[in-house]
């Protein structure tokens, strides 16, 4: 079952751009290390606030990408550009 992780945080204004530069380098490195990864969608939101919309193939992908953490330096890149964590949620796509 295709599941979506959302993810709402906080990045400071003065690193926004970083964050959108690290992007491409992020989703390279989650493409060739994270079995079952379909897409990703990030949507800025009032506030400094952004939500990642990220669909992996099953539960079980996205559980074991959450395991490896910012284990390449893409994500590790993107994460760093982020100042707090507002929400993490999953859940199943409907078709």
């Amino acid at each position: 079952m295709t599941t979506v992780e959302l993810t709402r945080f906080r990045v400071l204004p003065e690193n926004a751009d970083r964050l959108l530069a690290a992007r491409p380098a992020m989703l390279a490195d989650f493409r060739a290390d994270r079995a079952g990864f379909v897409s990703a969608l990030l949507v800025r939101l009032p506030g400094d606030e952004w939500l990642d919309i990220v669909t992996w193939a099953s539960p079980e992908d996205f559980a074991a990408s959450r395991e490896k953490g910012a284990n390449l330096p893409g994500i590790a890149e993107f994460f760093s550009a982020i100042a707090e964590l507002v929400s993490a949620e999953e859940g199943s796509a409907v078709p």
